[in-house]
């Protein structure tokens, strides 16, 4: 069987493609599959920015195999490390993610674009969470939605399964940027070329703390800050490039990033 998973990788980026036909739907293979990519990414050195994206111009992802599982694949099966779609339960990703929709993003399609930290989107890019249709719950999308855009409208969306599109996404906040569908791609590898080419060590601390204070108070995640009780602050606090940056501040020239 052919690789599900292509992958594309330049210096620090790593270009991810889910290719598989004809919709680019995820089975339990295909998430053990992207799982275990992810998990590379998170823990090679040398990689810094991941781009997920779809193979073709339809589909970024529609979701759940909705024909693998009425051959099988229980809802509630392995799919691997990272939960599924290899991402949005991968503990310790402190990599910056880009999710590039090229096409309808659905679902669990639309769960793995959450997942991810920067969302660009084509112009005919298509939006939805039918699962409501299908008698089943938008587990991550429940949890993730209303804490992106406000509550009413993600809750219309969870309870109606409608589709909407790019315009709307962006009006809401959910999409970065829109543009031509023969730009997506090359508008995803400036833009991570542009993160490449920062800190490594702050983008790590920056996600770990946006993790850790999601459902904390204010004072109570600046006090683990400052305590450096988390990992990836402690890490930078005593780094090369925590001095770096304030050298070349300093000497008015660009910083040289270690990752040390």
């Amino acid at each position: 069987m052919t690789n599900p998973i292509k992958t594309r990788r330049e210096g620090g980026i790593l270009e991810i493609t889910l290719d598989r036909p004809k919709a680019n739907a995820i089975d339990l293979a295909t998430s053990r599959i992207m799982g275990e990519v992810f998990a590379d990414f998170r823990d090679d050195p040398d990689l810094r920015v991941a781009i997920i994206t779809g193979a073709g111009e339809k589909f970024f992802c529609p979701g759940w195999d909705l024909k693998a599982a009425s051959e099988g694949d229980a809802v509630d099966g392995d799919y691997g490390v990272g939960g599924f779609g290899g991402l949005q339960e991968l503990r310790g990703m402190n990599k910056p993610v880009i999710a590039a929709v090229n096409g309808i993003c659905c679902g669990g399609g639309l769960e793995l674009a959450l997942s991810a930290d920067v969302i660009l989107a084509a112009d005919h890019a298509t939006f939805a969470l039918p699962e409501i249709r299908s008698g089943t719950v938008a587990d991550a999308a429940s949890i993730k939605l209303p804490k992106r855009i406000p509550y009413h409208i993600a809750m219309e969306l969870l309870l109606t399964g409608r589709w909407f599109d790019t315009s709307e996404a962006m009006g809401w906040g959910l999409v970065n940027h829109r543009y031509p569908a023969a730009d997506l791609m090359d508008q995803a590898w400036d833009m991570a070329r542009l993160i490449a080419s920062g800190p490594p060590l702050v983008y790590a601390a920056i996600k770990e703390v946006v993790r850790d204070a999601e459902d904390s108070k204010f004072q109570d995640a600046m006090n683990r800050i400052t305590q450096r009780q988390l990992a990836s602050v402690d890490v930078l606090y005593s780094s090369e490039d925590q001095l770096e940056g304030a050298k070349a501040f300093a000497e008015k020239r660009d910083p040289v990033w270690k990752g040390r």
